[in-house]
């Protein structure tokens, strides 16, 4: 009987150092061969093409695109891809639109050697890689009301400091619409002024500066 051919690993990351470590790590186990790197998520579409790797590690934060946006380009050319994204952020906004996205796992960059390798061979047996930590996250703010498009754009215009008569101008309502969208902002997020919803939209993932 022939030996099972080792986990065809690829790893997407902007940063050199994490990429080399990340790389020693999988090299290290004895069912698992780092096929391929790369630092952008126009290279990962690429690179992923070329490669076909078994699982692939995203970055959330890459320079060109969001490592969310890559996953999508990847699934809808494979729709099989085994992502998992790897991040230094836990926002549970963030968790979901990747897990809705087709992701199969989310780790942070923090999870020990060992969960990470065991993370990637559960995601190549087809199952789901989430750490209880990261799911209890998504289950804190399961039963929340979305914002609303509308409400998100307000919201990035607050976090960028503008008033209330300057939102208004920028996205063609009144003033007092603008009042009613920032009230709903905040109850929504359970905030007790403008900066609390920017910084608890900002922890969760909701919005990006």
């Amino acid at each position: 009987m022939s030996e099972q051919a080792p986990i065809r690993v690829f790893s997407v990351d902007d940063h050199p150092l994490l990429r080399e470590g990340i790389a020693a790590i999988i090299n290290n186990e004895t069912d698992m061969l780092m096929v391929a790197q790369a630092a952008t998520g126009c290279e990962a579409v690429e690179m992923f093409r070329r490669h076909v790797p078994d699982v692939t590690l995203m970055d959330l934060r890459l320079p060109d695109v969001s490592g969310i946006d890559a996953l999508i380009a990847i699934r809808a050319e494979s729709p099989e891809a085994r992502i998992i994204m790897l991040t230094t952020f836990e926002g549970d906004a963030n968790i979901r639109r990747a897990l809705e996205a087709g992701a199969r796992g989310y780790l942070l960059k923090s999870t020990p050697p060992a969960d990470l390798v065991e993370t990637i061979r559960q995601v190549h047996a087809g199952r789901k890689g989430i750490p209880p930590d990261v799911a209890a996250h998504i289950a804190e703010h399961l039963g929340d009301e979305s914002l609303t498009e509308r409400e998100l754009d307000v919201l990035r215009l607050i976090a960028g400091g503008n008033r209330n008569r300057d939102i208004a101008e920028q996205l063609f309502i009144s003033e007092e619409t603008v009042k009613v969208h920032v009230k709903h902002v905040m109850e929504k997020l359970g905030a007790s002024d403008r900066t609390q919803a920017v910084a608890i939209a900002l922890r969760r993932g909701i919005i990006q500066l």
